[in-house]
């Protein structure tokens, strides 16, 4: 029998037995006692622990694993390199992107689970970003869908147990019209096997074929692969493409109370045998539907914050702060978890989050604005075949520069007020690599491949990079030196703790203003944004009725007041402040 914390063991007997029936539950909690036997049950293990799950001093690298190459060395080493000598400390966490074997998708059509891909390194270099080495490794499970190269589909395809069961077959004339789609490839994939021509479900294309989570062999096939990456440094576990997990004909296939109970089971086998390790969902979706991955604070510990990313490019494109604002006011704290804020990442800028939250007049403005500036347009199929938009493929730099003035003092601006605000706001900050310099659109990149999600996929030299880097006239340059500067300041004020409350405050058009809140209730920090090109004022008593009392400091600029009347607080274009007293 295990030792282990008898409620959470309870707790996950009754989420297998959900998903399973009783008459299962023996063998499956047999075969749990046997993943003890390989990998045992650890505590946490780290310094980052001590301090709880985050704090103000967490902020997330995400990057490819080879974004960063120099000759003569794996590029997880290159990376490292560069992640210590010109980040250092601003940064807690590395998300390495599914450094694994693949064979399409940038890493996310896995080959090999077990395996780092020998292009980038090894184990030994994976263990290099880890909390022993100073950061917390974040490592993508991705769990819906694996490689049409895999041993395991390779093995279906031939007839062998037990992978000839673990892929979904559906008949030719099975009606899917029901079925939610993020792609317009067609669902079904056909095969030869042993038995004949099989159709099997590729949700996201024919060669990521979707995994059959009704069988519990798949289940613990993953359940290994999660302790396993523990094991090899994981803190931070990242659920790709969650919300398809399960599949039931007749339904949407999205969201599924089994794909609940899934994410719930991962959870409870997390805090029972390597408790302190959190659990993120990526779930493209939107917002309504995405916060349903919290549960009742029993599955994820994070969520991304897909709705922030559009949201805040809409209103920095537009200079309306009503949509954002009244988004950011109904925001309520998860229980016990957080948000994963973020504004870009390898994948482009989802839209479907926007559901809701924007007028599609709107919305269809800013997806015009972004192909006038030389992105590009994912959409996806609905059930009654028409299609809509799924995302924009451009960089987050030049979604909000002007085309052709990259070094623009006021193009620069709006940038770093948008990543100011998201540093700003309640949960933990996200940061994905080419965001830290303002990468452009890679063009080249988009006609060499042939998908338009290589826009914001450039990978870089170190000699390219350092030499952007060393010229303080770069907008490279500029941008990473004031970035590591805000992650700096952040990380000195437990105001900005991600379980801080935070509030909305009521300011005229143009405006943005949140007041932060430490747990403790020890500090205050007033946030407050020029979302437009021209200067703005503030109202002192919209900050705080009683702002002529007390003296104010103002964090990023370093000005101090020292109490008594003032008419308005002055803010260039673009300008975020952060006042504290």
């Amino acid at each position: 029998m295990l030792v282990v914390d008898r409620a959470v063991y309870n707790r996950l007997g009754e989420h297998l037995t959900q998903l399973y029936g009783e008459r299962e539950l023996p063998r499956i909690l047999s075969r749990l006692e046997l993943l003890v036997g390989r990998y045992g049950v650890g505590t946490c293990p780290d310094e980052h622990c001590g301090r709880g799950l985050w704090d103000q001093r967490d902020a997330a690298l995400i990057t490819y694993g080879d974004m960063v190459r120099s000759e003569g060395e794996p590029p997880l080493r290159s990376l490292r390199n560069f992640i210590d000598n010109r980040l250092g400390d601003a940064i807690s966490a590395v998300h390495v992107l599914s450094f694994f074997p693949y064979s399409s998708e940038d890493g996310f059509a896995v080959i090999d689970y077990r395996q780092v891909d020998p292009a980038l390194g090894d184990w030994d270099d994976i263990r290099a970003l880890s909390a022993d080495n100073g950061y917390r490794l974040m490592v993508d499970l991705i769990i819906n869908h694996v490689s049409s190269k895999s041993a395991w589909f390779r093995n279906f395809a031939n007839g062998i147990a037990p992978e000839r069961h673990y892929f979904i077959e559906v008949e030719s004339d099975t009606d899917l019209s029901a079925v939610t789609r993020p792609r317009t490839s067609p669902l079904p994939r056909p095969v030869q096997t042993p038995s004949g021509r099989r159709l099997v479900w590729a949700t996201f294309g024919h060669d990521q074929i979707d995994l059959d989570f009704s069988n519990p062999d798949v289940l613990f096939e993953f359940l290994d692969i999660l302790l396993f990456y523990a094991h090899h440094g994981a803190r931070i576990i990242r659920l790709d493409a969650i919300a398809y997990l399960w599949k039931q004909i007749g339904t949407n296939c999205i969201h599924l109370e089994q794909t609940h109970l899934v994410v719930k089971v991962l959870r409870d086998v997390l805090d029972l045998l390597a408790p302190g390790i959190i659990l993120l969902t990526k779930t493209n979706v939107p917002h309504h539907e995405n916060i349903g991955y919290f549960g009742e604070g029993d599955e994820a510990h994070m969520i991304y914050q897909f709705s922030l990313p559009p949201l805040l490019l809409h209103a920095l494109v537009t200079g309306k702060s009503r949509y954002l604002s009244d988004w950011l006011a109904g925001l309520e704290s998860p229980p016990g978890c957080t948000f994963f804020n973020f504004t870009a990442s390898h994948d482009g800028i989802g839209v479907r989050p926007l559901e809701g939250l924007l007028p599609d007049d709107e919305l269809n403005a800013l997806v015009a604005r972004m192909e006038q500036k030389g992105g590009h347009v994912s959409r996806r199929e609905n059930p009654d075949g028409s299609q809509t938009p799924y995302e924009l493929n451009i960089t987050y730099f030049d979604a909000l520069s002007d085309p052709g003035r990259r070094d623009s003092d006021q193009g620069i601006a709006r940038f770093l007020c948008s990543q100011t605000i998201m540093l700003s706001l309640q949960g933990v900050p996200g940061i994905y690599f080419n965001s830290l310099i303002g990468a452009p659109n890679w063009r080249a990149g988009v006609e060499e491949t042939g998908r338009v999600r290589t826009i914001n996929r450039q990978k870089w030299s170190l000699a390219e990079l350092e030499a952007m880097l060393e010229d303080p006239t770069q907008p490279a340059s500029r941008i990473l030196a004031e970035y590591l500067r805000l992650l700096r300041i952040r990380r000195e004020h437990l105001a900005f703790h991600p379980n801080g409350p935070q509030r909305v405050l009521k300011l005229p058009s143009g405006l943005l203003g949140i007041r932060r809140t430490a747990p403790d209730g020890s500090e205050k920090i007033w946030v407050l944004a020029n979302l437009t090109a021209e200067p703005l004022e503030a109202k002192p008593h919209h900050i705080d009725r009683r702002f002529a009392r007390y003296p104010w400091t103002e964090l990023i600029q370093g000005w101090t007041y020292q109490g008594g009347e003032l008419q308005s607080l002055q803010l260039a274009p673009y300008q975020v402040m952060w006042l504290t007293r």
